[in-house]
């Protein structure tokens, strides 16, 4: 949170969106991208991007260039969530808590490669949430997770904006939830999301044909084992959901990677409130994978790699896993440092 560009999907972790004139995403092998690019056999691109909720930056990291080093760049939001990457208008956007808005900031590349150490925000939508968490597209679509707090009255909600070729970032729709929600990815009209405090992952089939106001899912189902979910992302290509456990939040070494694969026929088999059991997941758990709190997650379906967000362990690190044949507590085969890091995405063509 990756196969030919014009399949549209986000990873999220594969999921749409637009940002030129109402155009969709086309997505290669990516986690949550949107992207007009044309397909292009003799160019491969990889690039990693993350937010932090501590040290007002975002990170991008070139997977491909030969000695590539990490980019940090400031941005105008010291806590920041649900990073996306549009490769095709080369705009990051982030789900800003310090200022309660979506942001979107332009010349991404030209600022790495001319070793700048800040990027300019282009556009903001209006205030309509607080604590953000994730963020998922579909279309010219852009979903924000709002979680619940005193600030907002305790109101768990989707709020939905419309990304226009202007810059301008419009409210779309809004729905409230009864449940706390963190991770959540598009694929095709169907809203996949996790249930924080909870091992439940959710669906909400026709997501966006809902009007505003109270939404409930189509299906729940408990993951076994999972004690508390964060980040999820799915590959269409792999047909293979990925999870993360976060377990207890104050312990550094208790987290977990779930993957499922076959998942569209695990997840059409499980009855609505029924349990996805161990015997269709492999895990990575245990003191070798230095996992605590992975709050979120992407998958690059061309290498088979999964990048996982670390928040806890160690203040915050990036760690890279191949994917596992079977569960076990594999160590990250990289791993570096990222403090507050709170949300990756992946895009690669």
């Amino acid at each position: 949170m990756i196969e030919i560009l014009n399949n549209f999907y986000i990873m999220k972790k594969i999921i749409y969106f637009a940002i030129a004139p109402i155009v969709l995403l086309s997505s290669c092998s990516k986690d949550r991208d949107y992207d007009t690019t044309a397909p292009t056999a003799s160019i491969s691109q990889a690039k990693l991007f993350t937010s932090s909720n501590t040290t007002g930056k975002v990170s991008y990291l070139d997977l491909v260039a030969a000695g590539a080093t990490v980019k940090s760049f400031t941005i105008n939001s010291l806590d920041s969530d649900g990073v996306l990457y549009n490769n095709a208008t080369d705009e990051v956007v982030v789900a800003s808590r310090s200022n309660n808005k979506l942001e979107v900031y332009s010349n991404v590349t030209t600022a790495a490669n001319s070793n700048a150490t800040s990027l300019m925000m282009s556009a903001a939508s209006t205030s309509d949430f607080s604590n953000a968490r994730e963020t998922a597209v579909a279309g010219d679509k852009i979903i924000v997770a709002q979680d619940q707090s005193a600030a907002n009255g305790n109101t768990n909600k989707f709020v939905v904006y419309q990304k226009f070729a202007s810059g301008v970032v419009s409210l779309s729709a809004s729905y409230t939830l009864n449940f706390k929600v963190w991770a959540m990815q598009m694929v095709g009209n169907t809203l996949y999301a996790v249930a924080d405090l909870t091992g439940d992952l959710l669906v909400f089939d026709n997501f966006l044909s809902n009007p505003s106001g109270s939404i409930m899912p189509t299906k729940r189902v408990t993951i076994q084992g999972l004690i508390r979910t964060h980040g999820l992302t799915f590959s269409e290509v792999d047909n293979r959901m990925i999870l993360t456990d976060v377990g207890s939040a104050t312990i550094d070494s208790d987290g977990g990677v779930i993957v499922i694969n076959n998942f569209t026929s695990v997840i059409s088999s499980t009855p609505n409130l029924g349990t996805v059991a161990t015997s269709s997941q492999v895990r990575i758990y245990g003191p070798n994978s230095t996992l605590g709190n992975p709050v979120d997650v992407a998958y690059d379906s061309n290498s088979k790699k999964i990048y996982v967000a670390e928040r806890l362990n160690a203040g915050g690190r990036v760690l890279t896993f191949p994917v596992p044949v079977s569960s076990s507590d594999m160590a990250p085969e990289a791993a570096r440092a990222e403090p507050g890091v709170s949300s990756i995405f992946l895009y690669r063509n």
